[in-house]
């Protein structure tokens, strides 16, 4: 081979060599630039992906505080139903309690004029007669009849040697007296009674004067 083909052939080589970083310079550059575009494409696309997270839960944060609302909405109207129910309840209660007193108390006044009977035909029998089975009958009624009355707590106002409380007593009458003070109840003309701290009928009194 002479000199002159060997410069011919050293010469194609060199061009090929020269061709191909040619071609991977070109193809090197390609890519770097292809990444680069890549880049913000990924980039809007994460971006856009984050508004519509964010939209997302801005929505369910709403809905949250729409459903907070509404429960606690519905938790104050079952407390004020509650209150109201209560109320009435309490009120029903009272109502009722004051109709029934009022009833008892109606019976109890219609039962007193008996006891007074009772006590004013017990007190005019002679001491010789008080061992007849009719008297000690009698008798036994009485006790029954104020036994019952104690039951429901019916009892007798307190009268004679008591101050005149006119909550209490009905004055018909001044006396004078050696045992009592002024304004002292010395005589009870007819006995009062109270039925659960209320009073039923007044007694009928004397009062010192």
């Amino acid at each position: 081979m002479n000199e002159e083909t060997k410069k011919d052939l050293q010469g194609d080589i060199d061009t090929e060599e020269a061709i191909q970083n040619t071609s991977e310079e070109e193809t090197a550059s390609e890519k770097e630039e292809m990444e680069k575009t890549a880049e913000p494409i990924a980039g809007e696309k994460d971006s856009k992906e984050e508004k519509k997270a964010a939209k997302r839960k801005l929505k369910a944060d709403k809905k949250q505080d729409a459903l907070k609302e509404k429960i606690d909405e519905l938790e104050d109207r079952v407390k004020r139903q509650m209150a109201e129910f209560d109320n009435f309840r309490k009120r029903s209660e009272k109502e009722k309690t004051a109709m029934f007193e009022t009833g008892a108390k109606s019976v109890i006044e219609k039962i007193l004029p008996v006891v007074d009977n009772f006590e004013r035909g017990l007190a005019t029998v002679p001491e010789e007669e008080k061992n007849l089975p009719f008297v000690e009958g009698m008798e036994m009624i009485y006790k029954q009849l104020i036994t019952e009355l104690e039951k429901i707590e019916v009892k007798p106002i307190p009268a004679i040697g008591q101050e005149f409380n006119p909550d209490f007593h009905n004055a018909v009458m001044q006396v004078e007296s050696d045992e009592y003070e002024s304004g002292v109840i010395a005589q009870e003309l007819q006995k009062g009674y109270t039925y659960r701290d209320s009073v039923v009928r007044h007694s009928m009194v004397a009062v010192v004067s």
